[in-house]
Parts: C-alpha cells; structure tokens; sequence
C-alpha cells in the first residue's frame, strides 16, 4: 500500500472555494444533457475586447515574448498610471505600480510583504473567501470583521475597533464588494484609514469592481493615503479573466520589498498579457467597456425586483460589481442545502453565503448576474415555479 506524505498542518485552514464546486457540478450536469442557468459565478459572459485580443496576435507575431522586469513592462505600467489620471484624476507615479498574475497574484505578493506567523489580518464577514485562504498560507491569523447589512454590508469604526488587537498588521477592505456589491463610500474610508494607519497598521483596497458603478462616480482609495495599497485587475471590467492579468498599487517605500518578493512569488506576469493589456486603454476598448457596464445596470434593475417579487429579500441593492446578496430565509435556513436543491431540481446554480464567512452566511445566497438577460429570465422563472412549490 502506498503511504500518503501527510499536508502541512495549514490545509486544515483552507476552505473550498464553493462558488467553484457548484460549477463544475452545473458543468456535469450539462454534460448529462440538463439545462442550466448560471449566476455561481463571477465571471463576466462578455468576450475579451476585441482590440485586446488584435493587440495579443500582433505581439505574437512581432514582440520578444521572454520574461519582462518582475516590476512589468514599463509601457503598460505608465498605461496604467495615466489610466488613474484619466478616469479618478489622481496622479500616481509608475513607479510605484507592479504588474501581477492576476488580482490573486497581488494579494499574495503584498500579504507576503505584510504579514507573517502571529500576526493578525482583518477581513470582512462576508468577504471575498480567499483573502482569509491567503492569510492562511503565510501562517498569519484571519480575523473576522462581521459586518451587517445595516451598515450597508461594509464596516463601521465601531466594528474595526470592536476586534482591533496590537498584532493586527493588515486591513482589508473592498468597495463594491464581493458578494454584496456595496460602496465604502468617502466619506467612511476616510475614516477608517485614519484609523487603521494611526496605529501602525496597512489598508489593502481592493478595488476591481472599482469602475463598474451603476450610480455614482469611480474613486480610488489612491486619494486618500500613499502609505496603503490598492490591489486591482484586468480582469473583471476589462473583460480578461482567463489572461491573468492585473496590477497592484505600492506605498513609495515599500516598492523594492514587492519587486523583490514578485520576482520569488512568480517572477513576471504573462508577457503576452501584459501586451495585450496595453489595448485595454485604447479609447475604443473604453467605448466598448461603458456600454457592457450598462447592460450589467439593466441585467441589475431587472433582476433585483424580480428576486424580491419571489419572496428573496435584499437588504441593500448593489451599487456596483454584478451580484446580488439576498435573505432566503424565507425559503431555506439552510443556503448550502438550498443552493444544492435550486441546481438539481430547479437548474440554476446560485452561491451559498457561506463561501464568504459566517457572518448571516446560512440564511444568504448570491446571485451573479453575468449571464444575459433572456437566461436571467428563465432562471427567476424556474425559481420562482420550484419555489412556489
């Protein structure tokens, strides 16, 4: 018999990522020949820009393709500090932006730089669920920031200071969020960054939902402070999901610690991403991309009351991202068990909440509306009959 070596004692910690176990239990089920309406997960069903994908073949035909500076290509970083300029009028130096494999690629690079064994990492509950994976990895501790739909889903000073401790070293924040899709708004952030750098502490935004807003201006957290980081990507309003690709935003003196763990963690992001990222910022990409936020804003108003007409209850409507995080304690209060009965008996696949913390995860599902419009109205019509029922 073959003896298994055994996994390091931080496996224990690592939590399924749910949202994909539903999908590939949706992806047999089709092959099965069954029907199913999507809104697991959140990848935009729109293709990649078509000047991106142009701008990826020319470089494959006339680009050296080797390893670029772990930092990026000097061009798409100056890309995307105009890019700052242009859409939040704040000025950054491209210095301090670092190309990365993704968004997850600049979570881990800048945890690494920030936290290690004993120290304490405060993340939201609910959350987007691999944060406090990531936590895990470097041996640090993921504390919990439950945060209440009262608040608008996002926290309060009074939260952060309710589980604050001298060993917290990172705060993490998003605006819009995953799974609610709410704001920080300015004024708010303002204050919690205050706070959380008064003590000694480092604020992580993520912002990749940052500019897919459906009623208010984009703002960066770039305003506020140069001594947090803004973690961003290509993926999600640019359309690049499979091309990982993204980028993250350095405080001036930390710039040399990120290239230098970048340069161990994964060396360089993809060359040939990085070139076709260049055409993300073409002005006709940019056309493009506004009108694709517009149909999510009509995928969203329709979606919404239609949810609420069944008997979901959404607490706070979402203001950005494409999610909707309802109460289905109405039908369930259980979500797991009721996300498993909504896939196999009603064909469509919802996320549970408890694939984003604890914190009401039993009674809260999410629904992702990247699919089109004609499939969101057969899935709320297939909820609405297996539900009534």
């Amino acid at each position: 018999m073959t003896v298994q070596p055994p996994l390091a004692s931080r496996m224990a910690r690592i939590r399924p990522f749910r949202a994909m176990d539903l999908l590939a239990r949706a992806r047999a089920l089709e092959a099965a020949g069954c029907d199913i309406v999507h809104m697991e997960v959140g990848e935009p069903d729109f293709p990649t820009p078509g000047p991106v994908v142009e701008a990826a073949r020319t470089a494959l035909g006339d680009a050296a393709l080797g390893y670029t500076p772990a930092m990026g290509l000097p061009a798409l970083r100056q890309a995307i500090a105009g890019h700052y300029g242009e859409r939040f009028g704040c000025s950054v130096d491209p210095g301090r932006i670092v190309v990365t494999p993704g968004a997850s690629g600049a979570l881990q690079a800048v945890l690494a730089v920030l936290a290690g064994p004993g120290d304490e990492v405060l993340v939201t509950d609910p959350g987007y669920p691999c944060n406090r994976n990531f936590v895990h990895l470097l041996e640090a501790r993921p504390v919990p920031v439950p945060v209440r739909a009262g608040n608008g889903w996002q926290p309060t000073l009074q939260e952060l200071e309710a589980v604050w401790s001298p060993r917290v070293r990172v705060v993490m924040f998003a605006s819009p969020m995953n799974p609610t899709g709410t704001l920080l708004e300015e004024g708010r952030l303002r204050e919690l960054v205050s706070f959380v750098e008064d003590r000694g502490a480092v604020v992580v935004m993520d912002e990749i939902y940052q500019r897919m807003l459906f009623d208010s201006a984009p703002f960066t957290a770039l305003s506020l402070s140069d001594r947090l980081y803004v973690v961003d990507s290509f993926s999600k309003y640019f359309g690049m999901t499979g091309w990982r690709i993204g980028w993250l935003v350095a405080p001036p003196a930390q710039v040399e610690a990120i290239d230098r763990v970048v340069q161990n963690l994964f060396l360089a992001a993809p060359t040939l991403s990085q070139h076709a990222a260049l055409a993300a910022f073409l002005p006709e990409t940019t056309t493009l991309l506004e009108k694709r936020v517009a149909a999510f804003r009509e995928r969203r108003d329709f979606l919404l009351p239609a949810l609420e007409a069944i008997g979901f209850r959404v607490e706070v409507p979402p203001s950005g991202a494409f999610y909707i995080y309802a109460d289905s304690s109405r039908f369930d209060d259980d979500a797991i068990r009721l996300c498993d009965r909504l896939l196999e008996q009603a064909g469509v696949a919802v996320t549970p909440g408890a694939d984003f913390g604890e914190e009401g995860a039993a009674t809260h599902v999410r629904f992702a509306f990247t699919t089109s419009l004609d499939r969101l109205r057969e899935g709320v019509e297939r909820l609405g009959r297996f539900l009534a029922g």
